[in-house]
This record gives structure tokens, sequence and C-alpha cells, in this order.
């Protein structure tokens, strides 16, 4: 009887330790979880915040644009028109992102919920009867992993790393105001801003796929059927249509237009260094990874891409000039019609993460339509010759 009473006050000692070590555990992993929660929440208030003050921001410029344009003539309409659009496409990109972050934070906020009522209902079952199974299932690792994701999530969630392009809002107020005396020789307005960005680049003949020829000047790309013998390197696109620019670009703002006429097929942007080269893996073309942004025209139909993501546009017009505009402070990657300045779609990245490249794809022969070279306009001559 004596053994009896003993085993039974043993196992009952046992019990208590256990249940009370559990409560302990779970009540740290909840409290840890609580304020994980606070920390996204937190960061979601700060996400839609800075979404306000962009939206703001944007109302405000635009609105300064529209007051210098009411002075002027009715010459400057569509002039008027072309860059509002350019505003709205920025200010929609950085919203589109925003909504994008937001987004990850509430669902890592889902995710913390649902944890926290699991364990709820842990705490509720542990009142009546201890579970030594479920104590061990909750672990400093667990909380570890939940940390580091929440520490992840806001690092890479930064309301600050999505902002408009103030600094140019602010050239194009200038601009307007100067229109008031200089009207019919500063007109298109953001033609002559985008166009003071253009930056000189030359084709690196070293990326080249082998079935395309690279011209001495490194301005044009040609598909050829025929596989050249080219030194084999290891920035050689060796399955995708692709070259890159020699030149990379890691602040500022750059612009460049490239003549696709006559062309059915292309692909252009721009991108980071650490694209893929080799292998038929979807990273290799343009816009189908993280590390780049691109338009491509196929089939009659323009599509924007990028992180494999494709986006459709509403033009039916073949282009003959296509327009790259890369703006480091605002983290964007706007695509343009060039001869009247036309938005046709806007990425906006944040902040980018590497120097940019330009890079084309004059796609393969298309049924022997697709022959004509895919050509980089110098830019910047032109300009300088206006």
């Amino acid at each position: 009887m004596i053994l009896c009473y003993t085993k039974d006050w043993f196992s009952s000692a046992v019990s208590n330790i256990c249940a009370t070590f559990l409560q302990e555990t779970l009540g740290k992993h909840q409290e840890c979880l609580k304020k994980q929660r606070e920390a996204v929440k937190y960061r979601l208030n700060k996400l839609a915040a800075r979404q306000s003050e962009i939206t703001r921001k944007s109302s405000v410029v635009r609105e300064s644009i529209i007051r210098k344009y009411q002075e002027i003539q009715t010459v400057l309409d569509e002039d008027l028109r072309i860059t509002l659009s350019h505003l709205e496409m920025e200010e929609r990109a950085a919203v589109s992102t925003l909504d994008g972050l937001m987004e990850r934070n509430c669902s890592l906020i889902q995710e913390i919920e649902q944890g926290l009522a699991r364990l709820n209902v842990a705490l509720d079952e542990n009142d009546t009867e201890p579970d030594t199974m479920t104590f061990f299932s909750y672990s400093e690792h667990e909380d570890m992993e939940t940390s580091e994701r929440v520490i992840d999530l806001l690092n890479s969630t930064d309301p600050s790393s999505v902002k408009l392009d103030e600094a140019k809002a602010d050239q194009i107020l200038s601009l307007t105001h100067n229109l008031l005396l200089l009207v019919c020789s500063q007109t298109p307005i953001i033609k002559k801003l985008i166009k003071s960005y253009s930056s000189e680049v030359c084709l690196d003949p070293e990326t080249a796929h082998p079935k395309l020829i690279i011209s001495p000047p490194g301005d044009s790309a040609t598909y050829t059927d025929t596989w050249q013998q080219l030194p084999e390197v290891p920035g050689r696109f060796d399955t995708t249509l692709n070259v890159i620019s020699l030149q990379s670009f890691c602040s500022g703002r750059h612009y460049w237009e490239i003549d696709v006429s006559g062309k059915t097929y292309w692909e252009l942007g721009v991108t980071y260094p650490t694209i893929p080269r080799k292998g038929t893996k979807e990273d290799c073309w343009l816009g189908r990874g993280s590390e780049s942004w691109c338009v491509e025209f196929f089939e009659g139909e323009y599509t924007a891409w990028h992180g494999g993501v494709p986006h459709q546009l509403p033009f039916t017009k073949r282009f003959c000039q296509i327009g790259v505009l890369c703006s480091f402070p605002a983290g964007l990657v706007t695509f343009l019609e060039a001869d009247k300045m036309t938005p046709l779609f806007s990425f906006c990245a944040g902040t980018f993460l590497d120097c940019l490249h330009l890079a084309l794809c004059p796609g393969h022969d298309h049924g022997g339509n697709n022959a004509n070279p895919i050509v980089i306009c110098n830019s910047l001559q032109t300009v300088m010759t206006d």
C-alpha cells in the first residue's frame, strides 16, 4: 500500500512539474507572438501612412502642375495630358507596391493570429489535463523562426523604400513656369526632360548569344540563323537571344531609345548583372526572374514582365521606337512610346539592389518577318543638336 501511494505521489508530482513547465513555455510563446504581432501591425500602419503620403504628395504635385498649365494656351493641352499620365503611372506603381507589402504584412499577422488561437486552445486544455507532447511541440526554435520571419519581413517592407521621384517632379514644376516664356521652344516638356537623362551605352559582344551579330560600334543586335563560333565566356547567354550593355548604372536617372522598326518580335529592358546566362531555365529570359524588367512585343501584343508575372498592355499600334527610363531615386523602370513619350508601363522596385544594364533581345526570325536589327538610338547626340 505504501509503495502504491508513493508511486501515485511521484506520478502526480511529475505531472504537476510538466504542467508548470508547459504553462510557462506556452505563456512565453504567447507573449513572443503578441510582440511580433504588434511589430507587424506597427509596420502595416507605417506602410498605410506612407501610401497616403505618396498619394498626397503626388496630388500636390499634380495640382501645382495643373495651376501652371492653366496659364498656358490651348497648344499645351496635349503636353499636360502626357505629363500628368507620367505622374499618375509613378503613383500607381508606388501604391501598387505598397499594397503588395501591406498584403505580406497582413498574411504574417494572420499566421501569428492562427498560432495564438492554437495556443489559447492548448492553454485551455492544459487546465484540465497536462499534455507533455504539447509541451514538447512548442519550442524556442519556433519562436526564433517566427522572430526571424518577422525581422526579415520588417527589413523587406520598409515604407521609406517606396517613394516618388520628387526631384523630377520639382524639375517639371520649374520647367512649366519657364514655359510661360518659351512655350513653343520648350514643348513637349516631358520629352525635353526625359531626353536630358539620355545615357550613352554600347552592347557587350561577350554577353551576346552566338546567334546575335553585334555591330562594331555596339549599337545594334541582329539575329542570324547561323551559330557563330565565339569564345565561350561565363557572361555569354547560351540559350536566350539576349545581349546586355557594357556599361552599368548605379545611381541617377538614365534614358535610352531603342529602334524596333519593322520588327515583329523583340524584348527590351534593364537587368542586374546577376541575371542567369546559361541553360534553359525561365530566369534567363528578360523579365521572367527577379533580376530584370522588360517589355515584349510578340504576335502583335505588348506584354510587360518582371518576376515571371506578365502584364498585358492595351496597345495594338506597332511602335517604331521604345524608350526605357530608369530612375534610381524612385526605384522606377518606365517604358515609353518614344515619339510622344506616351507611358506604356512602369515598374516600382522600391530600391534597386544592384547596378543596372540595358538588355535587348532582337528575337528569332519569326517566320522570316523579323530580320531587322534592334538598334540603340544615339539619343544623347540628338538632344545636343536639338
